[in-house]
């Protein structure tokens, strides 16, 4: 799996080796898997994560 970027910085995608030396003739550029991450996997987790409120459960411990 390779990652890659369109010329214009707009999109950013996986894709196998054989269609990443397609892509790479097109225009498209190599880029760090890290990129990707931050611009499109996790852009939908912190999302959620703002949205949602964080509770803490508090372990209580019986004596005997």
């Amino acid at each position: 799996m390779k990652t890659m970027m369109s010329v214009d910085g707009k999109s950013i995608i996986r894709v196998s080796d054989e269609k990443a030396s397609r892509l790479f003739e097109e225009g498209f550029r190599y880029v760090s898997k890290s990129m990707w991450k931050e611009k499109v996997r996790d852009v939908n987790k912190e999302e959620k994560e703002t949205t949602k409120k964080k509770t803490k459960k508090k372990k209580v411990r019986k004596l005997k």
